[in-house]
């Protein structure tokens, strides 16, 4: 399970060393064999363990092709899949092309989201996390389930 934020560097060959806690965890999940994609949603990237990968990927595949919608989700997620591998010192090569659409430089978050991991922008998650605490601290209206759980 992963869980929590980390705070990393990406050096200009597009490294980044994955930190211990979530290196231990894909090294037991998928042996160290990741793949990262886009997130559709937000420009950060999502890091699966393989074998997560491979349920949502072959979820994507059963879509129906003739749908735009599910053709657009699939040319995204699938076309974006890259397959990485964590190497001797737990480090990662990200692609140019995703650093690119994640807006990627030097400093980056990790966050951990249960099954897999996102990678943020340093700033662009500063951002958006101010921007969540200022509409949760504005907005009283919470989905009933919310309202049942304690903290």
């Amino acid at each position: 399970m992963f869980r929590g934020a980390a705070t990393i560097n990406i050096d200009a060959k597009g490294r980044m060393a994955m930190p211990v806690r979530f290196r231990d965890m894909f090294a037991v999940a998928s042996e160290g064999k990741l793949v990262i994609t886009i997130d559709t949603e937000e420009h950060c990237l999502m890091i699966y363990p393989l074998p997560e990968w491979e349920i949502i990927q072959t979820k994507l595949g059963q879509l129906p092709s003739f749908n735009p919608a599910a053709r657009r989700i699939q040319r995204l997620l699938i076309g974006h899949a890259t397959d990485v591998e964590l190497d001797g010192n737990g480090r990662i090569l990200l692609p140019s092309v995703l650093r690119d659409y994640a807006q990627l430089e030097k400093k980056a978050i990790l966050l951990g989201q249960g099954k897999i991991v996102e990678l943020w922008s340093e700033s662009l998650w500063n951002a958006r996390r101010d921007e969540y605490i200022q509409i949760a601290s504005h907005n009283s209206e919470l989905p009933d389930t919310l309202h049942e759980l304690s903290l």
